[in-house]
């Protein structure tokens, strides 16, 4: 009767730990069925990341309108009263900018304008000296201010470099206008306000330090030389793109 007992009770043993681990193995291939699909929900769930486009193109029609003055000298003596002023422009502008972060950003600016020198103070009676074209390559250091959505102001500073060319004299008393490069800091205040991720509208406000040496030949040989102070506020508005 015991070894009944013993052989019933090494049965139901044997039975107890056949079905432990047929559940242990079911359950293995139930989490192994169940990670790929959270792997799967999880990467469903993960939001996709909007690429960050780092060039951006601007299109402008700009108004330069120098603050100009100047010092003049003949025979070495200053010419007391006796001042120049630099007509205004208005021009396209293009300039192109690369992103380094969302905030900051550098900014190459380029255009070609005519203007016309002339008399003023003393000098006023003259009337025309001369016409000059001038390339002024900006480089500007910007931070963009990202916190507004659409509305996305902008400051910056940097460097300009004025190259005047095809400078001609006017009039039958004056016989040739020279004007010298110049260097100057260069500020900024702007904002663009984006209309979708590529194309926005641009409102743009810039001082150069603009202060060139010129000389006015009048004939029939005598030099008169002038220290300018054109330093342009230019104002401008137009397209952007970003890409």
């Amino acid at each position: 009767m015991s070894s009944l007992v013993r052989t019933l009770v090494g049965s139901l043993m044997l039975l107890a730990t056949s079905l432990s681990v047929q559940a242990g193995e079911t359950v293995k291939k139930k989490k192994v069925k169940a990670a790929p699909a959270a792997a799967s929900s999880a990467i469903a769930k993960t939001p996709a990341v909007e690429p960050f486009n780092p060039f951006m193109i601007r299109l402008r029609a700009i108004a330069i309108v120098p603050d100009s003055s100047a010092k003049v000298y003949a025979g070495g003596a200053q010419v007391a009263g006796a001042s120049l002023h630099v007509s205004n422009s208005y021009v396209p502008e293009v300039d192109v900018s690369y992103f380094f972060t969302p905030n900051l950003a550098v900014e190459v600016i380029c255009c070609v304008a005519p203007h016309t020198v002339k008399g003023s103070g003393a000098l006023a009676g003259t009337g025309n000296l001369g016409d000059t074209l001038l390339f002024p390559p900006t480089v500007l250091a910007q931070y963009h201010i990202t916190d507004f959505g659409a509305f996305k102001p902008y400051v910056g500073v940097g460097v300009n470099y004025t190259h005047f060319f095809k400078n001609g004299g006017a009039g039958p008393n004056y016989a040739h206008l020279s004007i010298k490069d110049s260097w100057g800091v260069a500020g900024q205040i702007g904002f663009d306000y984006m209309i979708d991720k590529h194309w926005g509208l641009n409102f743009d406000v810039k001082k150069i330090m603009m202060e060139p040496n010129a000389t006015v030949t009048l004939l029939p040989a005598t030099a008169v030389t002038a220290k300018v102070k054109i330093n342009p506020w230019i104002v401008g508005t137009g397209l952007t793109y970003k890409f």
